[in-house]
């Protein structure tokens, strides 16, 4: 069994904690948390599962000195990257392999800045650990979906992967609201929206999928559209949001080939369905991932998931805590080393298939 520890008990913790409870290859061992109040607690009644005997801690050197094979980083990167950034990399120096979203410039480790590739790779080189990021929105929707679904064509002209999601039921306040800008006035410059930043997060996936495609991007272009609430709406997760304050934003991420947007990430996001009914909807109202193949023949593949009742936002994380909790065990046996996602396969639930639900 691969001793795994789960850093951070929030919207991707709780699911990794569950993750790696129900994984037949992986032991949960420790769980560190930053609330005072969460200290002592057991890592079950955290993740909203059984008991499993572990207390979490607050104590980073100790967990780390346990010396565990493996550790989910669930913490945020986005208002704290330095900070998660340093976490990760002594984890890897500790020798352990690590997974986690939360450092997205890392997603296309081939072309990320030396600044990060370098002190990654150092901690590689003196612990023994590795290293897979693979994003929370989720990853597979943007790069090992479309690459195995562009198989299925004969002729392709565009590959889009549309992530289209309901901002009410994630509780994440200070994300939704100060880093997306929902509920904040019209003139309000959200900094995930900010020019070049969707290409800073989103751009490593295009370029992977790119290079399995086996093509050259010319450049990386950013579209952005913004919608202001046409009624004051409350959300039982994050309270409410004033009637012409921001409800929608649609922003896309366009690797351009031979002049035209070929490979597209798209965000389409809303604090409430009654905002841009126009734009792209999920079949069943709150979330959904999409791939569309524009070519011959045209391929559509829409994905649902519920997770915490039919949260279908925590359905979301679920996926992608799945893809990086199930790449543990390949990455312990594999070389100590800095993987991406073309790097790490998607691999069947080997064992999984009539286990108890946690």
């Amino acid at each position: 069994m691969i001793a795994t520890m789960v850093w951070g008990t929030g919207n991707v913790g709780r699911a990794a904690i569950r993750a790696v409870d129900a994984h037949p290859a992986l032991k949960l061992t420790a769980v560190l948390v930053h609330d005072p109040a969460k200290v002592g607690r057991d890592a079950g009644e955290l993740a909203g599962i059984r008991e499993l005997g572990v207390a979490a801690t607050d104590d980073v050197e100790t967990a780390l000195a346990a010396s565990p094979r493996a550790v989910v980083y669930a913490a945020s990167g986005d208002v704290r990257f330095d900070d998660a950034f340093a976490d990760v990399v002594r984890a890897i120096r500790a020798g352990a392999v690590v997974v986690t979203p939360a450092l997205y410039p890392l997603y296309d480790q081939r072309n990320a800045p030396s600044e990060l590739r370098e002190p990654v790779l150092a901690a590689i080189a003196e612990g023994g650990g590795s290293l897979f990021v693979s994003g929370v929105d989720p990853g597979w929707g943007n790069d090992v979906l479309p690459v195995l679904v562009s198989g299925l064509g004969t002729t392709i002209e565009a590959i889009r992967c549309q992530e289209i999601f309901d901002y009410s039921t994630y509780d994440q306040p200070d994300s939704v609201r100060y880093l997306v800008g929902m509920g904040q006035p019209m003139d309000y410059a959200p900094p995930m929206l900010m020019t070049g930043v969707p290409t800073m997060v989103w751009g490593g996936q295009v370029r992977l999928i790119a290079r399995a495609l086996d093509v050259e991007i010319d450049e990386i272009r950013e579209t952005l559209d913004r919608r202001p609430l046409e009624e004051t709406v409350s959300t039982a997760a994050m309270g409410e949001f004033e009637k012409g304050t921001q409800g929608a934003v649609r922003f896309e991420v366009q690797g351009i080939v031979g002049g035209e947007p070929r490979i597209v990430v798209e965000h389409v996001t809303r604090i409430h369905p009654s905002c841009a009914p126009d734009w792209p909807v999920p079949p069943s109202g709150d979330g959904a991932h999409r791939v569309i193949i524009e070519g011959r023949p045209r391929i559509e593949v829409t994905v649902e998931a519920s997770d915490e009742g039919e949260n279908r936002s925590a359905g979301g994380n679920a996926t992608a805590v799945g893809r990086l909790v199930g790449a543990i065990d390949w990455l312990a046996a594999a070389e100590p080393g800095l993987y991406d996602a073309l790097d790490v396969p998607l691999r069947p639930a080997a064992g999984k298939l009539g286990r108890r639900r946690p």
